[in-house]
Order: structure tokens, then C-alpha cells, then sequence
């Protein structure tokens, strides 16, 4: 019988296939419609053969290596996910893994390829006593059993493995380079993560009534523009964003620090059931019964800034983990926000220091966080409104729920006649759809 990382290979194949974790590869021999196997050749077996081990190579990676590892992320770019995790099993010293990474693909293509550098930078090639030093914290952590515990655990609660160039995975993840997630670990509709129209709202856990008010509007109008809403599922400010997207009837995604089988905090247990209930999704980097620390919210902040369009921190004291996410926004070149407060607030002083000293945007409504995110309140061909009565009507409708000419007057100031008159040049224009309960914005546009 086979095996593959001394573990039998229908073993791993089963748990690979049962967590989903094959779409970047071909997998050939799948059986079809009724039920026979289709033919292939024996190049096509060795790339399905390659496409699991490599899944499953690379969910063992989140179980071994810390969110964030460079060097871990270096190994695996240069030698794959499978070559990588061999090297950890062989029990290969650091100089012949050096010797591995200097054969590779990866220092073919590096300026920084000398086993004598002592440089700590994971982008370059790293010194003899930086892998020994990777391999003494990997080794004990690679336990056959764990990993398969742990993928077992998940495919019995619906856990799927997010491999990258996936469907569904965001491109933004690729933009971390070494420090991008291995695979990610999701609960959920697997296709939200990549959306393109999504805006992380970020903010202190203790958060004051001004800062829950500010978010709550800020999400509700956020959603009727068509964006999905990123965060923590923290308490304070990423629980409010998520129950105002909820509550919106939109998409909203959380980012945890621990396994997506074990909900933290606890008391956002139903928060986080209803966010994928609702056709959202809950995300991890680290496996199933991975528990939280400092170190992995710390790293769950950068996937936030990588998977959005724009971050905005809502409310936050100087020492606020929020702050720690609006630095990887930056360090990214995505563009980021600030909401301020009351001048004599702790509570906001962390935005204003974003504002004064990290040239971060001030952000006062929901228009103005789309804006940032480069959405801007204009048409298909990009012309202005045309009058100030078809900017009110619009600003006032949603492209998730249905309104009537009424609710529409009522909410823009404008008489029913008036609105009647502008959803008529909108509908012409494509802008806009009746439907049975009222009027939408057609596209999610702004």
C-alpha cells in the first residue's frame, strides 16, 4: 500500500477531496455523471496525483507554521508545498535544505542567493542558522495525527480548504508575498472572499455608543451600495459592523485568529453562525481546534487589509489592534480611512493620530468610504448626476432592497411626482430595475 508523508495515500485523498481543496489543480479519474471513470492518460494521473499532495501538503503547512512565517512562506515558494513539507519530514539539516532552495526555481530567479548572508529578510535567501532555527519550530508541530484530527474535524462541520488561485480566493493575499496564508481554512460561501467590492470596517473593542452609532450607519449605507463588509468578529466595532450588514441584508465576512470550528469569542457564537447562514463566509489561516493568541489576531489583521478594497478604522484608542490593521492596509498601498471623534476621546485618539501622522483619510459617511474605495457616486459611463433631484433619489436607494416611490420621497425629501420622474430617466438609462416590492439600483452601483 502506498504512501504519501508516511501516511497512507487513500487516506489523503479521501480528506482532501471531502474538504474541497482541489479546484486550482485538474483531477483527473473523477467519475462521471453516471457513475463511470473517465479515461486518462498517465501525464494526466501524475498532475492529479501532484494537485493533491500539494493540497494536502499545504493544509499541513497551516498546522506547522505560524500565520505570517516568512521563512516558511520562502520554503514553500521555492521548493512547493509538498517538496517543502518532505524536507520537514526527511529531517533535512539546514545546509542541505539550502542546497534544495539554491537548485530552485525560486533562486534561479533571486538577486539574493547566498547560503553565507546572515540576513533575516525572508525575501532573500535565509542564513544557515535562520533555517535551523525554522526547522526546530516546525518539526514538532508536524504530528500526523493532529493534522489529520484536525482535517477530519473539519470536513465533518462543513470546513472547506481554500487553496491559492482557487476560486475564491482574493488576489490581495498574493500581494503579501512570503507572508501570504498557506490555504485558508473557510465556513461559508466559498466565492465571497474574492469579491472585489468590499470594505474592511475596524475598530476598538471597547467601543463607545458614538463609535457602534457611526459604524452601524456607515455598514448599513456601505451594503445599500453594494459592498460587502470585512472584520474581526470582535466585540465593539467589528461586531457592530457585522450585525448592521446582516441587518442590511448583505454580505459580510470575518476573519478569525483561531479554527473556524471554535467561534471567539464566545459570545459572538451566534453572530458568526448567522454570517455564514446568511451567504457570508468565516475564514481562518489556522486549522480546525487552533485556539487564539496575540500573535495569530495580530496576523488575521493583514488578511483583513488584503482581502478589501479599503480599510477604515471607525474608533480606536492609541493602543487599539486596529492600528495594527491599518498598518498592513498601508504597507500595501490600499487606501485607508479614519473616522474622527470627540477631540477629548481616547477612545478616537488612534484614529486622529491615522489622520495627523499616517496620512490616512477622514471618512464621515458611507459615501465617502466607497469614494475611497474608488467607487464614486456616478453613472455606468461615468458622467455625473445630472440634476440634484436624481442624486438625492439615488443616494436613498439600495441595490439589495427594494423600495417604493413613497419610501423613496419620504426618505429623499422629494415629492412622490419627483421621484416617479427621475426613476424614469434612470430606468431608461439601465440605472435602475422595478421589481415587485419597489425599486433597486441595478449593478450595486452607487
Amino acid at each position: 500500500m502506498s504512501a504519501w508523508f508516511g501516511l497512507d495515500r487513500e487516506l489523503v485523498e479521501r480528506l482532501v477531496r471531502g474538504l474541497g481543496g482541489l479546484e486550482p489543480f485538474e483531477a483527473p479519474g473523477s467519475l462521471r455523471a453516471d457513475g463511470g471513470a473517465e479515461h486518462v492518460s498517465e501525464a494526466d494521473e501524475n498532475v492529479g496525483i501532484a494537485g493533491i499532495r500539494a493540497a494536502f501538503a499545504r493544509a499541513a503547512w497551516t498546522m506547522i507554521a505560524e500565520p505570517g512565517d516568512g521563512v516558511a512562506g520562502l520554503v514553500v515558494g521555492a521548493l512547493g508545498p509538498a517538496g517543502a513539507l518532505s524536507a520537514v519530514l526527511d529531517r533535512v539539516g539546514p545546509t542541505e535544505l539550502q542546497r534544495r532552495i539554491l537548485g530552485s526555481e525560486w533562486s534561479r530567479g533571486s538577486d539574493s542567493t547566498s547560503p553565507d548572508a546572515e540576513s533575516e529578510d525572508p525575501a532573500a535567501m535565509p542564513a544557515s542558522r535562520v533555517l535551523g532555527s525554522a526547522l526546530e519550530r516546525w518539526r514538532p508541530r508536524l504530528v500526523s495525527a493532529d493534522l489529520v484530527a484536525a482535517c477530519e474535524t473539519a470536513i465533518e462541520v462543513g470546513v472547506r480548504l481554500l487553496l491559492p488561485g482557487a476560486p475564491g480566493w482574493h488576489a490581495g493575499f498574493d500581494h503579501l508575498g512570503v507572508h501570504a496564508p498557506h490555504a485558508l481554512w473557510l465556513r461559508g460561501s466559498p466565492d465571497v472572499p474574492a469579491g472585489e467590492r468590499a470594505i474592511a470596517l475596524v475598530g476598538a473593542r471597547a467601543a463607545s455608543g458614538y463609535g457602534e452609532h457611526v459604524t452601524l450607519e456607515a455598514a448599513a449605507g456601505l451594503v445599500d451600495r453594494g459592498f460587502a463588509i470585512v472584520s474581526g468578529a470582535a466585540y465593539g466595532i467589528d461586531g457592530a459592523a457585522h450585525r448592521a450588514a446582516l441587518g442590511s441584508g448583505g454580505v459580510t465576512v470575518a476573519y478569525l485568529a483561531g479554527g473556524v470550528d471554535r467561534p471567539y469569542p464566545a459570545g459572538h457564537d451566534a453572530l458568526i453562525r448567522r454570517i455564514r447562514e446568511a451567504g457570508g463566509a468565516v475564514i481562518s489561516e489556522s486549522p480546525c481546534g487552533s485556539t487564539p493568541s496575540k500573535w495569530r489576531f495580530l496576523q488575521r489583521n493583514r488578511l483583513i487589509a488584503a482581502a478589501s478594497a479599503a480599510t477604515v478604522v471607525m474608533e480606536a484608542g492609541d493602543r487599539s489592534g486596529s492600528i495594527n490593521t491599518a498598518g498592513h492596509a498601508a504597507s500595501l498601498g490600499r487606501p485607508l480611512g479614519a473616522v474622527p471623534g470627540p477631540v477629548t476621546s481616547p477612545s478616537s485618539a488612534g484614529c486622529h493620530r491615522l489622520i495627523r501622522e499616517y496620512a490616512a483619510t477622514c471618512v464621515t459617511n458611507a459615501a465617502q468610504m466607497a469614494e475611497l474605495a474608488g467607487w464614486t457616486a456616478v453613472d455606468a459611463d461615468a458622467q455625473a448626476f445630472a440634476s440634484p433631484e436624481e442624486r438625492r433619489v439615488r443616494d436613498v436607494m439600495s441595490a439589495r432592497s427594494p423600495r417604493t416611490v413613497e419610501a423613496l420621497a419620504k426618505a429623499s425629501g422629494l415629492s412622490p411626482r419627483e421621484v416617479s420622474g427621475v426613476l424614469g430617466a434612470l430606468d431608461l438609462a439601465g440605472a435602475v430595475e422595478e421589481r415587485e416590492r419597489g425599486w433597486v439600483l441595478v449593478g450595486g452601483r452607487a
